[in-house]
């Protein structure tokens, strides 16, 4: 868990969140870096998956053209809150979230990410 570089992956959702109890693999993008996580989904019109900005405890979204839906992580990848956010909005910072998810309104409900869940991340090799 925790120290991830800017690249590419998959979030894994499983078991009791997920309605059928299987596994839903999300493509991930990681921002690691300072320069990444500044840039976050700002002038996009839309998220491939989902996006993980770490470290992180808040987020705003001012500049940003779509809502998005926001998990706050726990060190140990579990979902501490979710929450959907318009444009031009401040979320303050959650005291003991480490790590950030973004994606497009709905789909982290969708996905079964929701407070009390636990994920996972498996990153890609460089250049995959």
């Amino acid at each position: 868990m925790g120290r991830w570089r800017d690249g590419r992956g998959e979030l894994v959702v499983g078991g009791e969140g997920v309605e059928d109890g299987g596994v839903i693999r999300i493509p991930l993008e990681i921002a690691a870096s300072y320069r990444a996580r500044t840039k976050g989904l700002l002038g996009r019109d839309g998220v491939d998956g989902v996006l993980l900005l770490s470290p992180a405890s808040g987020v705003h979204t001012f500049g940003m053209r779509i809502p998005i839906d926001v998990a706050y992580l726990a060190r140990d990848l579990t979902v501490l809150a979710v929450r959907t956010m318009r444009p031009g909005r401040l979320g303050l910072p959650r005291p003991r979230a480490r790590h950030v998810l973004e994606a497009e309104a709905g789909a982290l409900t969708e996905w079964g990410v929701r407070a009390g869940a636990r994920v996972s991340v498996e990153t890609f090799p460089a250049g995959k």
